[in-house]
């Protein structure tokens, strides 16, 4: 199976986590693109009814297009369930997530959930995070005087930029700095230097946030339990 179908097996696997009277968290990205698509499959065939709480805007003209029911994150008193993607998962279950630029919604919305499901290929599991570059998400005032600080602490940011070398905006309307880092040795530390730096909103460390992992695998989906 080529990395595509991979992410459509772990997709449709994911949503049969969703239950009658839900009310989910809708991650962002290719991965969950399929697992939108078959819970909103469910919906029509067998009238699964569930609230949608989306992290982007493209994941809520998705799910309104299916017919799932949407309200904010500020409409509702919890979340029983968010799945969503992850760029990378360590071996201690830490994610880095915001290649996608949505970072900031995803993370409102993992932070506010009972539960959180991740799903990926099996190219998403490393060691240590690190390899993919860290999203960092800025307001533009400033911005500047954020990377050069970043550049002085050794963590090789860069903008990141549209092909037309515009800043990428993210539904926020802010920019991100991605860091290469290759390896993050302690995430929790550089997890709290970065939120401390005047002018970021937040970063793509998703620690101690995962509850359960579906791994899309050759010879099919694997779940792991985290927490």
């Amino acid at each position: 199976m080529d990395q595509n179908e991979l992410k459509k097996l772990v997709g449709e696997k994911s949503a049969e986590w969703v239950e009658d009277g839900m009310i989910v968290g809708l991650g962002t990205g290719s991965t969950v693109k399929f697992m939108v698509d078959a819970v909103g499959r469910r919906v029509q065939e067998e009238g699964l009814k569930i609230t949608g709480v989306t992290t982007s805007i493209r994941t809520a003209e998705q799910a309104t297009a299916l017919g799932i029911p949407l309200k904010s994150v500020d409409e509702v008193d919890h979340i029983d369930l968010t799945i969503d993607g992850a760029d990378e998962i360590s071996d201690d279950f830490h994610g880095i997530k915001g290649g996608g630029a949505a970072l900031l919604f995803e993370k409102i919305v993992a932070t506010n959930s009972d539960r959180n499901l991740w799903i990926v290929d099996e190219t998403k599991l490393v060691e240590k995070l690190g390899a993919f570059p860290l999203p960092v998400e800025v307001i533009p005032y400033g911005s500047q005087k954020v990377f050069e600080k970043f550049e002085k602490a050794g963590l090789n940011p860069t903008f990141r930029k549209l092909d037309d070398g515009e800043f990428l905006l993210t539904d926020s309307k802010n920019y991100i700095i991605d860091l290469h880092l290759k390896r993050i040795e302690d995430p929790h530390a550089l997890a709290d230097y970065l939120i401390n730096q005047v002018g970021v909103v937040e970063h793509g460390l998703f620690l101690d946030t995962v509850n359960t992992v579906i791994v899309g695998r050759q010879d099919g989906p694997e779940v792991l339990e985290a927490r």
